[in-house]
């Protein structure tokens, strides 16, 4: 079942979890649920996305707000591992294009992040892809990232399912979580209210802080 707006959210997909008590959406009753979602091997991640999400953490707690780390997988498979994402919440140490990014800002100290992950963090399922993809999901896996496919020119569609076609004979794993929500990329949140309904995903910069706020005054 896929995410959709509005309606239920369906349980995250994982693998293990690497720091914290294990949990997900039907075992989070009457809390707001925030889920960020990134990559151990994304600069932009650790430079803005995670520091957020830590700043919500402290902030929105005692109102019942529940926040969750997911790392994720859809590209550079070598870096983006669990093993990777323990030694990172273990000793701090960061990898590749995230280590090369914070270096060059000041934002690491001898390869190692300046701040700690306080909340539970998760490793999104990995499930092995045989690099063959039908038709309906080359189109499932398009439709969130462009709406308007089904009215582009038959030339531009054309042109759109042969870069997935590629994209997916290069891929090596689906990561179960990113493709259910439909996600575009990293950092993504996805965020959930008492009811645990899904109210929004958004991939990069959003207004996640004010939409909190107006689900908390929701009571």
């Amino acid at each position: 079942m896929s995410a959709i707006i509005g309606q239920k959210a369906p349980n995250l997909q994982i693998s293990e979890w690497a720091q914290g008590a294990p949990t997900n959406f039907d075992q989070e009753k009457d809390h707001i649920i925030l889920v960020d979602v990134f990559q151990v091997n994304c600069p932009g991640c650790f430079m803005n996305a995670i520091p957020e999400a830590i700043e919500i953490y402290k902030k929105y707690s005692s109102d019942g707000v529940r926040v969750l780390g997911m790392a994720t997988a859809f590209e550079d498979f070598d870096k983006n591992t669990l093993d990777n994402l323990k030694m990172l919440l273990n000793t701090g140490e960061v990898i590749g294009d995230t280590k090369a990014a914070l270096s060059q800002y000041g934002k690491i100290k001898d390869g190692k992040l300046s701040y700690k992950i306080p909340f539970p963090i998760a490793m999104d399922n990995l499930v092995k892809t045989a690099g063959d993809a039908s038709y309906e999901d080359m189109v499932r896996f398009i439709r969130p990232q462009v709406p308007d496919f089904d009215s582009q020119p038959q030339e531009r569609k054309a042109e759109i399912i042969q870069r997935v076609r590629d994209y997916m004979k290069a891929k090596q794993y689906s990561a179960e979580t990113f493709e259910k929500f439909g996600l575009r990329g990293t950092p993504s949140t996805i965020l959930v209210d008492r009811k645990g309904v899904l109210r929004d995903v958004s991939f990069g910069a959003g207004n996640t802080e004010s939409m909190i706020k107006k689900l908390i005054s929701e009571g």
